[in-house]
């Protein structure tokens, strides 16, 4: 009886230090980013689309995963593609920053697809999502599509 004991009070303290040191800065995100994760987007501007991406899950106004955002731009659906920045292999998503450029739909990289899972509300990171446009949130998604289509696209 005593062991369990020990062991939960240790894994509460797992838990404690974990919420606190768990939290990585842009910096350190920005170090295990693709060589394709252009434009990438701020600090600042990362913090917006994830704001964004919260406002349009609670309304159910996203698209998750690259099979349903893959399916929903080729049908000609709008919004701000947010790609993220860590994935591997790059083959799995490498074709959709072309499919935006052909639709012209603004896309950005951000640095972490576990940010981007949790943001939209989900215990799985999530490597693309599609916000698309809705009156609840107008003003933010107006703003990010405005730095989104301001960055410099690659070559």
């Amino acid at each position: 009886m005593t062991k369990v004991k020990k062991e939960k009070v240790a894994a509460d303290g797992e838990e404690a230090a974990a919420a606190d040191g768990n939290e990585k800065t842009y910096q350190e995100l920005i170090a295990n980013v693709n060589p394709i994760s252009q434009p990438l987007a701020s600090k600042k501007l990362s913090k917006k689309l994830y704001k964004c991406v919260k406002k349009a899950a609670k309304v159910k106004n996203i698209r998750r995963g690259v099979k349903e955002v893959q399916k929903f731009i080729n049908k000609g659906e709008k919004g701000i593609v947010v790609l993220a920045g860590d994935t591997l292999p790059i083959d799995v998503y490498c074709h959709l920053p072309v499919m935006c450029e052909d639709r012209n739909l603004p896309y950005a990289y951000i640095p972490s697809k576990v940010d981007l899972g949790s943001s939209a509300g989900s215990k799985r990171p999530t490597c693309v999502i599609l916000i698309k446009p809705h009156q609840d949130y107008q003003e933010a998604y107006d703003e990010c599509v405005e730095e989104v289509s301001s960055l410099p696209k690659p070559l």
